[in-house]
C-alpha cells in the first residue's frame, strides 16, 4: 500500500476518537474559558465582566488557602502512599509462602469507590461511636474529633486517602521489583552488598521509571480529589479541608455562581496542566541521562 493511502487509513482510524475526545474534553474546556468572562448564575443573568472574576479570585484570601490546601493534601498524601506503597512491595516481594494471599487482601481498597470509602471511615472514626475512638479508650488515651475539627481534619482525609490508595503504589511497585533483571542483583550480591545495600544502590535506581510513572499518576489523581473530602467533611470544618474541586461544586451548585466556579476550574486546569509538562520534560531528561 502506497505511503499516502496509508497515511489516509490512519487518520480515518483515528478520526473517531479525535472527534470524541474534541466534544467530551476539548468543547466544556473551551466553553468554561468562555463562561469565566461571564457573569452567570444560571438564571437570566448574563453579563460579559472581562476578567473580574480572575481578579476576584486572585485578590480572595479564601482561594489561597484553598489553593495551599489542595497543594498540602496531594503532596502528604502522594509522599504517604508512596513510602507505604515501597515498602509493603518490598517485603511482599521477600515472601516465600502466602505472597499471593496478601497481596489479593492488600489490594481490596481498590475495590471499593471514593465514596464508600468516606462514608466506612465516618462510621469508623466517629467521635462517639467510631471503633477507632473506642480502642483508644481501652488504651487509656484521649479520643479525637478526627473529622471534626479544623486541627485534625486535613490529616484525616490524608490518612484515609492514604489507605485507600497506597495499594494502587504497592502493586506497580511489586510488579516493577518483580520485572527487574537478576544479572546486576547477583552480581551485587556476589560482591558482598547486603540487602538495603542491594536494594538502595541496584534495585532503586532500576526502578526509578516506574516510580516516576506513579508518581505522575498519584500527584495528578490527588490534587483532583473530591469525592474523599466532599463524603467526609464536606470542606469543613470551616474551610478546613476545601480544595479546588470542592470550592468550585460549592460555587456553583451551592450558591449558584456557575462563572466564579468554572474560573477557579479554569485557574485550576491550567495548573495540572503545567505541573504534567513540567513532570514530562523532567521524564525526558531521566531518559536521556
Amino acid at each position: 500500500m502506497p505511503a499516502a493511502a496509508r497515511n489516509r487509513v490512519v487518520y480515518f482510524l483515528i478520526a473517531p476518537a479525535v472527534l470524541i475526545l474534541a466534544l467530551t474534553s476539548l468543547y466544556p474546556a473551551v466553553y468554561s474559558l468562555v463562561l469565566s468572562f461571564f457573569n452567570w448564575n444560571w438564571g437570566n443573568r448574563f453579563d460579559f465582566i472581562g476578567l473580574a472574576n480572575y481578579i476576584d479570585l486572585f485578590s480572595s484570601a479564601e482561594f489561597w488557602q484553598v489553593l495551599y490546601q489542595t497543594f498540602l493534601f496531594a503532596v502528604a498524601a502522594t509522599s504517604l502512599e508512596l513510602v507505604l506503597g515501597i515498602g509493603l512491595a518490598v517485603v511482599v516481594d521477600r515472601l516465600q509462602f502466602g505472597a499471593s494471599v496478601i497481596r489479593t487482601l492488600l489490594l481490596t481498597p481498590l475495590m471499593v469507590s471514593g465514596i464508600i470509602v468516606a462514608l466506612m471511615s465516618k462510621i469508623v472514626l466517629d467521635p462517639m461511636l467510631g471503633i477507632v475512638n473506642y480502642a483508644l479508650g481501652l488504651l487509656g488515651l484521649p479520643p479525637s474529633p478526627f473529622f471534626g475539627a479544623t486541627s485534625t481534619a486535613m490529616a484525616t482525609v490524608i490518612m484515609v486517602d492514604a489507605w485507600w490508595q497506597t495499594a494502587f503504589v504497592f502493586i506497580i511497585v511489586l510488579a516493577g521489583l518483580q520485572s527487574l533483571p537478576q544479572e546486576p542483583i547477583e552480581a551485587a550480591r556476589v560482591d558482598g552488598a547486603g540487602s538495603l545495600q542491594t536494594f538502595f544502590r541496584v534495585k532503586l535506581p532500576m526502578l526509578r521509571p516506574v516510580l516516576f510513572t506513579v508518581l505522575i499518576f498519584r500527584t495528578i489523581d490527588t490534587l483532583k480529589v473530591f469525592d474523599i473530602i466532599f463524603g467526609t467533611t464536606g470542606g469543613g470544618p470551616q474551610i478546613a479541608t476545601e480544595v479546588m474541586q470542592t470550592m468550585a461544586y460549592r460555587k456553583a451548585f451551592s450558591f449558584l455562581q456557575m462563572s466564579e466556579a468554572m474560573t477557579v476550574m479554569v485557574i485550576f486546569s491550567v495548573i495540572v496542566l503545567a505541573i504534567s509538562l513540567i513532570y514530562m520534560r523532567l521524564e525526558e531528561r531521566m531518559e536521556a541521562d
